[in-house]
C-alpha cells in the first residue's frame, strides 16, 4: 500500500503504539489496539507501515531517539567543565527513564527482537549504530577533557564510553525490576569514581 507523508499523524500512530507496546508487549499487541489508541482506523496504520513488524521497529527508533536527547543536549551546550557536562547528560538520562519506566520494558522487547529471526538483523544493526554513536560521542568529550588537561593523559576515553554506557543500562534495568532501587545515587558515585580515576578534581562539584 502506498505510504503516506502527513508527520503529525505518522508521530501519532507511532507514540500511541509506544504506549499499547509497551503495557501487551509485541506478540499481544494487534494493530486494532493501536489504532483504537491514537484514536484513528485500522487502515490508517497501514497506510504508514506495512506490517506491525515495521511499526515495531519505528517504535524502537522513536525510543532511541527520545533517550539520545540528554546526551545530546549536554554535549551541544559545551558550558562548564566536561566532568560537570558528564554529570548533566548522566543526570538526565537517569531521570529521564526513571520518570517513565513504565515504558521500559520495550527495551526488553527491543532486545528480544535482536533474537528473532524475522526481524534480528534489522535490530542488530540499529543497536549496533546507536552504540557504536553512542561511544563515540563519548569518547570525543572525555578526550576533550584530556585535551584541556582536566583528565590524565592515560582516560582512554572509548574504553571509559563503554563502561559508562554500561552502567546507565545495568541501572536502569536494576530500578525496572526493583522500585526501591536508587539508581540516581548509584548513578552519581559510580560517575564520581570513574572521574576520580580519571585524575579530574570536581568529581564532587554540585551540578
Amino acid at each position: 500500500m502506498a505510504r503516506r507523508s502527513d508527520p503529525a499523524k505518522k508521530e501519532n500512530i507511532i507514540r500511541a503504539a509506544i504506549r499499547v507496546f509497551a503495557q501487551s508487549g509485541y506478540t499481544a499487541t494487534r494493530i486494532i489496539d493501536v489504532a483504537r489508541a491514537a484514536g484513528i482506523g485500522k487502515g490508517t496504520i497501514y497506510e504508514y507501515f506495512r506490517s506491525k513488524e515495521d511499526l515495531f521497529f519505528a517504535v524502537f527508533q522513536q525510543v532511541m531517539q527520545d533517550s539520545e536527547a540528554p546526551m545530546a543536549a549536554a554535549v551541544a551546550s559545551g558550558h562548564g567543565s566536561v566532568a560537570r557536562r558528564l554529570k548533566v547528560l548522566s543526570e538526565g538520562l537517569i531521570s529521564s527513564w526513571l520518570g517513565k519506566l513504565d515504558l521500559y520494558s520495550l527495551t526488553m522487547e527491543f532486545w528480544s527482537a535482536t533474537t528473532v529471526s524475522a526481524s534480528r538483523e534489522r535490530f542488530k544493526t540499529a543497536f549496533q549504530e546507536a552504540y557504536r554513536t553512542f561511544r563515540h560521542v563519548l569518547a570525543a568529550l572525555i578526550q576533550e577533557g584530556m585535551d584541556s588537561g582536566e583528565f590524565a593523559s592515560a582516560s582512554r576515553p572509548l574504553e571509559v564510553a563503554s563502561g559508562l554506557i554500561g552502567m546507565w543500562d545495568a541501572l536502569l534495568l536494576q530500578a525496572w525490576l526493583d522500585n526501591t532501587f536508587d539508581a540516581l545515587g548509584a548513578s552519581r558515585t559510580c560517575l564520581a569514581v570513574m572521574l576520580r580515576g580519571m585524575g579530574s578534581r570536581e568529581e564532587k562539584e554540585p551540578i
